[in-house]
């Protein structure tokens, strides 16, 4: 657990920095230069992601059950992670309606993301790891939307066909996950 706990730090850290020190975070960009900072992010994030791996493909080999969630958890998990991809993709095209309503498309995904794991899921393992990017993910999703009304930022509406890209490419890629990825990837198939 302990492996998983620390790439959980490692990880989550730089990405709260804006959360918890943005002052802090714009002298280092500031007197390192954009590149080298996001790089030296970059590298502390994928070792976090690495040891994340790791340490939950470890806690799973020997699990601590917490409670067994009801078979319904499992059943509302599906169609959230679906929400959850269309919300990610929706960061990465160009803007539409769901981005414009949203502000931040891929912060409410992760959330909506750990959420439906975190539901469905009953061990120790699980209540950490989803457990602690919900948590995350809730403090950045309101810390960008005090920092969009403090800068008097409006995210504009695009046209529509952007959200349509956005609902093909994430329904798309999630059901790659459901039907195949998440089983070989995992181990786990989430339809049973």
């Amino acid at each position: 657990m302990l492996v998983l706990i620390l790439g959980l730090l490692l990880f989550l850290a730089p990405h709260s920095l804006r959360i918890v020190a943005e002052g802090w975070r714009q002298r280092q960009i500031a007197a390192r230069g954009e590149g080298p900072w996001k790089g030296a992010v970059s590298v502390v994030s994928i070792l976090g992601l690495v040891l994340i791996v790791w340490g939950y493909a470890m806690a799973r080999a020997d699990p601590v059950v917490l409670w067994q969630p009801p078979v319904w958890t499992r059943h509302l998990a599906v169609p959230l992670v679906a929400v959850a991809f269309v919300l990610i993709v929706a960061a990465y095209v160009p803007p539409g309606r769901i981005k414009a309503a949203v502000g931040h498309p891929m912060v409410l995904g992760v959330k909506v993301w750990a959420f439906a794991h975190l539901i469905a899921n009953g061990t120790l393992a699980d209540l950490v790891l989803f457990g602690a990017i919900l948590a995350w993910a809730i403090a950045d999703y309101a810390s960008s939307r005090r920092r969009d009304r403090a800068a008097g930022r409006i995210h504009i509406a695009g046209p529509a066909k952007n959200d349509a890209i956005a609902i093909v490419v994430g329904l798309a890629i999630w059901a790659l996950f459901l039907f195949a990825l998440h089983r070989w990837l995992f181990g786990v198939a989430p339809l049973g």
